[in-house]
């Protein structure tokens, strides 16, 4: 891959990765545990604009991290190991698989209205992604690292 396409994926996946990781974590620790606070009759509304919403706040960042992801599996550099390449995907499928697999679901049930099981299981299941995606996070700062020149 040219240094300049390489360097460009590489902070392009850092940015959308790290960007993630603050939004997983303020979701995980601050957005979803005030579902049960919202009161019953005006959650099916609360959760439809939360579903509007974050689909705007997410989706152009889990697409140029896919973007990236891609570009570097296809486009290989001997200053990025390919087992880091393939470890990042890993994580983002398991996000990805997580996110259609497990979340979308709960948040469908929720749009109906506040279900105690369900709440609980998309915040206990969501420790998948925050995990997978602060792994990412960490290894897309590596990454970034590992390609920068030797000081002279």
């Amino acid at each position: 891959m040219n240094d300049s396409l390489l360097r460009g994926t590489l902070f392009a996946q850092l940015a959308a990765t790290l960007y993630m990781v603050g939004v997983i974590w303020m979701v995980q620790l601050v957005h979803y545990p005030l579902y049960n606070k919202v009161g019953r009759e005006a959650f099916p509304e609360y959760e439809t604009r939360h579903n509007d919403g974050m689909t705007l706040v997410v989706g152009p960042a889990m697409l140029v991290e896919a973007a990236a992801v891609v570009l570097l599996a296809l486009l290989p550099s001997s200053r990025v190991p390919a087992g880091s390449v393939w470890l990042g995907a890993g994580l983002l499928a398991i996000v990805w698989l997580s996110t259609v697999g497990l979340q979308v679901p709960c948040h469908n049930r929720l749009v109906s209205g506040f279900d105690q099981a369900t709440y609980e299981r998309l915040v206990n299941t969501n420790w998948i992604r925050t995990i997978a995606w602060s792994l990412r996070g960490v290894l897309a700062l590596w990454m970034v690292w590992r390609d920068q020149p030797p000081a002279a």
